[in-house]
This record gives C-alpha cells, sequence and structure tokens, in this order.
C-alpha cells in the first residue's frame, strides 16, 4: 500500500548533499531526545506510541458513543479552542462531504467569542436534535467554558434533566472543572491523556469522537498513523521521511527562508493547513525562533497571492501536498463551439489538469528562487490522513528539537489570557493595564 513520501526535486539549486549530511548527527542526537524521552517535555510525548498502544475497547466505547449520538441528534455542537477542535475540524474537513451532504452535522463552538457566532449558532440548532462534546483539559480556558455554559443552558432548557444524556466530556481523568462537572451530573465522559498536549491530540478521544459521529473511519485513522509510527522510527534521516523533512526546514532557515507556505491543490486541505499551523507554530515559536507557518490552497490563492509568491521578498519556502491516485472521475466534455477555447482539454479529467497545474506552479516558483518540497500522499482517505497526521507531529518534533526549542510547552500563550482577565476584571488579576 503506498503511503507518504517526499519528493526533494525542486530542492536540488537550493540545498546541497553535503548540508544535509552534516546535519546527520543532530537528527541522530534528536532522535534519542524523543525515543528516549530525555529532551525538554519529554512528559508530553504519548502521541508517540499512541497509535499502537491505543485500547481497542477505549475505540469500541468511543464508536458505540458515536453511534448513539448519530441515533439521537441531528447536530453535534463540539466545544473547545485550539488543539481541542483544529485537528477534528481538520479531518473532517478533508474526508466528510462538501455541500452538506453528511447527514450528521457536526458544527464548532467556543474557538471565537464572537456574539455573533454564537447567536447564529442558536438560531440554526433551533428546532433540531442536538448534543454538546467540549473538550478541555480544565475546564476553565475562557473560549469554550463561555460556549458551554450558553449552551448547557439552552440544552437544559429544551431537555431538561435529559440534556446530561445528551453531554459528553472530554477532559482530564481526575481533574479540573469539567471532570467534577462530569462526576456530579453523570455526563458521559473520555479522557484526555495527561501525556498528549492539545495539538498532538487528534488521534485520541479529543478528535476520534467527534470524527466517529461524523462518519470517519477512525480505526483506519489510527491504523494509518499506527504505519506511520513503524515507518518513520529510523534515526537516519535518508529512511526517515519525516526527519528528512523537518532537516530541510531548518537548513532553508539557517539560510533566510524563515516563511514556510503549506501549499495544496485540495480545497478540502484547509482544515489540514490550519492545524498544521498550529502544530509547528506553537510548537516552534519560542526564544525568538521558528519559521513562521503559512498556507494556500490552489489554484485558487495563484489569483491573489501568486504575485507575491513569485516576485516577492525571497524569505519563503514552499511545502506542496500532492494527492497522486485519481479518485474521481470528473472529466471536461467536447464543445462542438469552443467558444472557449478548451477543447484541447476535452476528455481529460480535473485531476489531470489539477495536476500539472501543481507542476507549473512549482516549476514557475523556483524559477522565481522559491524552494519547493512536495509531499506525496498515495489517495485522500482515512488511513493515508492518519499517516500524513503522524508524519507532521514526528517531523514537528524532530525539527523543534533541532532549532533547539521544547516542541511541547507554548509559554507565550498565556500574556494575553492574563491582560484579559485583569480588563474584565477577574477576581486575583489587578490591574496593570
Amino acid at each position: 500500500m503506498g503511503t507518504v513520501s517526499l519528493n526533494d526535486k525542486y530542492l536540488n539549486q537550493f540545498i546541497e548533499k553535503d548540508e544535509v549530511i552534516a546535519v546527520q548527527d543532530f537528527v541522530k542526537a534528536a532522535h534519542r531526545k524523543i525515543h528516549e524521552k530525555s529532551g525538554a517535555g519529554a512528559e508530553y510525548l504519548g502521541w508517540l506510541d499512541w497509535a499502537t498502544q491505543l485500547d481497542k475497547d477505549e475505540v469500541s466505547r468511543i464508536e458505540e458513543t458515536a453511534q448513539k449520538l448519530r441515533r439521537e441528534a441531528e447536530v453535534l455542537i463540539v466545544i473547545g479552542i485550539g488543539g481541542s477542535y483544529l485537528g477534528a475540524k481538520a479531518v473532517q474537513d478533508l474526508l466528510c462531504p462538501s455541500f452538506g451532504l453528511n447527514k450528521m452535522e457536526v458544527i464548532y463552538a467556543g474557538q471565537n467569542l464572537s456574539g455573533r457566532y454564537m447567536e447564529e449558532l442558536l438560531s440554526f440548532i433551533e428546532g433540531k436534535e442536538v448534543a454538546l462534546n467540549v473538550i478541555s483539559k480544565s475546564g476553565t480556558t475562557t473560549e469554550p467554558a463561555i460556549a458551554f455554559r450558553v449552551l448547557r443552558a439552552w440544552m437544559y432548557e429544551k431537555y431538561g434533566e435529559q440534556a446530561a444524556e445528551r453531554i459528553i466530556v472530554t477532559t482530564d481523568k481526575t481533574e479540573g472543572a469539567l471532570r467534577k462537572a462530569a462526576d456530579a451530573t453523570g455526563y458521559t465522559s473520555f479522557e484526555i491523556p495527561p501525556d498528549i498536549g492539545g495539538r498532538y491530540s487528534v488521534l485520541t478521544a479529543v478528535g476520534l469522537l467527534p470524527l466517529a459521529v461524523a462518519g470517519v473511519d477512525i480505526r483506519a485513522l489510527v491504523d494509518g498513523a499506527a504505519q506511520a509510527e513503524k515507518d518513520l522510527a529510523s534515526e537516519d534521516l535518508f529512511e526517515n521521511a519525516a526527519y528528512l523533512y523537518a532537516a530541510y526546514r531548518q537548513i532553508l532557515n539557517a539560510r533566510g527562508y524563515s516563511i514556510e507556505v503549506l501549499a495544496s491543490f485540495e480545497p478540502a486541505m484547509s482544515g489540514i493547513n490550519e492545524w498544521w499551523k498550529q502544530l509547528f507554530g506553537e510548537s516552534e515559536g519560542k526564544q525568538g525562533k521558528g519559521i513562521f507557518p503559512a498556507s494556500v490552497i490552489y489554484s485558487t490563492d495563484l489569483h491573489s497571492l501568486g504575485q507575491y509568491l513569485q516576485n516577492g521578498r525571497r524569505t519563503l519556502f514552499e511545502t506542496m501536498i500532492s494527492f497522486k491516485e485519481e479518485q474521481y472521475q470528473s472529466r471536461i466534455p467536447f464543445d462542438q463551439e469552443n467558444g472557449d477555447g478548451l477543447n484541447y482539454l476535452a476528455d481529460k479529467t480535473l485531476h489531470e489538469v489539477n495536476q500539472q497545474a501543481m507542476n507549473a506552479t512549482a516549476l514557475a516558483h523556483v524559477e522565481g528562487g522559491v524552494p519547493v518540497v512536495t509531499i506525496e500522499v498515495e489517495r485522500v482517505d482515512a488511513f493515508h490522513t492518519g499517516y500524513l497526521i503522524y508524519f507532521f507531529l514526528k517531523a514537528c518534533a524532530m525539527s523543534a528539537y533541532l532549532s533547539g526549542v521544547n516542541p511541547f510547552d507554548q509559554p507565550g500563550v498565556e500574556l494575553y489570557k492574563q491582560n484579559m482577565f485583569e480588563l474584565l476584571g477577574k477576581p486575583g488579576y489587578e490591574k496593570k493595564i
């Protein structure tokens, strides 16, 4: 079975093989930090072998809960922010039908503080059968806690005490406000593993429950990650595509390419883009270091950002995601009049045209001075998505260690929270602004 591979043919004029060989010892040292759990943040390496160690009974419980929710509800509202929702939404966007074709709707709340968003959500669910899945390790993160307070009140007003049967909590096993609420009310609950941080948690109940409700084959998703775990276990970066990707990123960064643009030619990849940006941005952006993660969807963005990418400041490189297999047979018809001049494309599939658009873009951007690396994924399905997720998790940990930072903390996120608490008058926070 094909999986995920790295195509570096467009990097030849930007990186010499000697440069890559020179970082091999650093990669091996970082590999030991990861696998011996001896580096900074090692207490959050639970994701490393999660897919192969995952309790199958827990997967069954997730599936049974999802089936119950699909029977009893039309809409599942997932309440969470950051890693508590981005991973699930990313996989859902990629694997589930577009244009409202999915019978069971999974929507998101608690990822913003917009009054308009909440009012429109409440209007949308009026008259519908609803369930909630609130996800937070502490239960006190401001955005999801506010959303849960509002939506919990709506649920109890609609269902009375029966609302408790429609609320699922995913939180810490023993501590926190949500754990106390679950214990007090009898909400069905799932555990956020203590050794897996939010942005690394999509393959835990954090992501698996919403995805199972949305109709994703979560066993295939986990199986893909388990296969990646085996395939990406070597310390040799020439045998480990995730490590080679990490090495390329850091070599380019050292040369002044400090912005990475993740580019895909599939609109359904937009959620993966957002998850990837959190993963790498929050893992690497510390101590005045880090590659800034940005993203585009082509060919759409070739008509907006394309000019900058082609001729702008040469501080960026591109990572393109390519899906190799032609899964959808949408062909371009022949037209007798040929008023648009497109008969030269007659009987070609959109996949063929899209692939050539990708090749043309890569060639143009390389000519314009943009290093391009391509991650090739065999096909769009749950197995390969799980594989790609693990590929990025492993690459991110390696890349962060190569740059000398802890991949698993996020100290900079706390300051805005402290300032917000002060401005809003939270007890215990004295105003300094």
